[in-house]
């Protein structure tokens, strides 16, 4: 068997989404996605101008060959255009092997170890009572842990929480978001607390700071944050300092979870090997595909570190699904992020997953159970877009 040509699709069904699609000789071909929001272009122009033409007349069944030598063979290693362009290749090899073992990924890696892939939700408010009905809201989807994030009082506009109106500007620059600090540390408890109060103890809650705090800062949320039982702090500090989270761990015992912006093991080794994380967050789309995510869990799991694949909306359903055959399968499983899709990107990605009760599963659709609907998908056409970036009070850049 050969590949016999590779294509790059770019579609927006609601968002944008990059998606690399490999044939063969044999008439088998296999998806993968390359989706890297807000950066959409370059890691397509990364596919098409510098990766197809290495693919061309290559076995796809040498999938850890091919992955070594996009990797080390480029010299310029690591970062996310180019994890996300090995990604959809190694993805894409998986589905085409499984598609012609005439097996579901999952069974490829080892079979099932549960019978079902739990999921957290996203439940968001500018106030406390909006907060709760967006809770209620989750609860009535099935879902068995909620995210929580509010607005913080005095601020306009903060990560995680939606907006009633979309927000002004041209389209093409992004968004200004505002953020203080102290205001958030102080607000932050209060909210845990009304939760509590409102849905008792056994609710499973998770929040996400989103880069924005430093060690010191980290430590003392979640202290703060330890009478409301967490599941876990997400990204409290931005942990390319990987030296920081020894000060957040010696302070505090909410557990911790991070690595979603992280593309390689080895942003991960002082974290894991030092036990100074409980969760890894990295996505199959930025990490290079299932192949080295498989090792990192497996890196993890010597160190009693479970997994939480992110699992936003700008990770395509060809992802999702590359995500929820590896939850699937590993030991280590922690929660996997489930944000869902509109009903745009679910018919230009017809998917044999399923999402009952607040549980996922892949399917037993040979490959990763993902297909392309490629006349569909023209009618989406690319349209630019770009995350939002932060701003302090006085006007200066802060972490997003």
């Amino acid at each position: 068997m050969k590949i016999v040509d590779a294509k790059v699709v770019l579609t927006s069904p609601g968002r944008n989404f990059v998606t690399l699609k490999v044939e063969t000789d044999e008439g088998v071909s296999g998806l993968g996605d390359a989706t890297l929001n807000g950066r959409e272009l370059a890691v397509a122009s990364y596919l098409r101008d510098h990766v197809v033409p290495l693919l061309l007349g290559t076995d796809p069944h040498r999938i850890e060959d091919t992955w070594q030598s996009l990797y080390r063979g480029a010299y310029w290693r690591r970062g996310p255009v180019t994890m996300a362009a090995i990604a959809a290749v190694d993805v894409a090899l998986w589905d085409i092997k499984a598609k012609v073992a005439g097996l579901p990924l999952y069974q490829l890696l080892g079979g099932a170890s549960r019978d079902r892939v739990r999921t957290y939700g996203h439940a968001s408010g500018r106030d406390v009572p909006q907060l709760f009905d967006s809770i209620r809201a989750r609860l009535a989807e099935g879902y068995p842990a909620i995210r929580v994030q509010t607005g913080v009082p005095g601020l306009k506009r903060v990560y995680g929480v939606q907006q009633d109106a979309a927000p002004s500007g041209d389209g093409v620059r992004p968004v200004v978001e505002d953020w203080d600090t102290d205001a958030y540390l102080r607000s932050l408890p209060r909210v845990f607390d009304a939760v509590r109060q409102e849905f008792g103890p056994d609710l499973v809650l998770l929040h996400d700071a989103h880069h924005r705090l430093t060690p010191i800062q980290a430590a003392r949320l979640g202290k703060d944050l330890e009478p409301y039982d967490l599941f876990w702090l997400e990204d409290c500090t931005p942990a390319e300092n990987q030296d920081g989270l020894r000060l957040v761990r010696r302070h505090t015992t909410t557990p911790l979870a991070i690595g979603e912006v992280f593309n390689t093991v080895f942003d991960y080794q002082t974290l894991v090997s030092e036990q100074l994380i409980d969760y890894v967050r990295s996505a199959v789309t930025h990490f290079g595909g299932v192949s080295p995510l498989r090792k990192l869990f497996d890196f993890a799991a010597q160190h009693q570190i479970k997994s939480a694949i992110h699992g936003p909306e700008d990770i395509s359903p060809v992802g999702m699904a590359a995500a929820i055959h590896l939850d699937l399968a590993i030991h280590n499983f922690g929660i996997q992020e489930y944000a869902g899709h509109t009903e745009q990107t679910g018919a230009v990605f017809p998917h044999a997953y399923t999402f009952t009760d607040g549980y996922l599963h892949p399917g037993e659709a040979a490959g990763i159970g993902v297909e392309l609907e490629e006349e569909l998908a023209a009618a989406y056409p690319y349209a630019p877009a770009y995350l939002p970036i932060n701003r302090l009070q006085d006007g200066t850049v802060h972490d997003w």
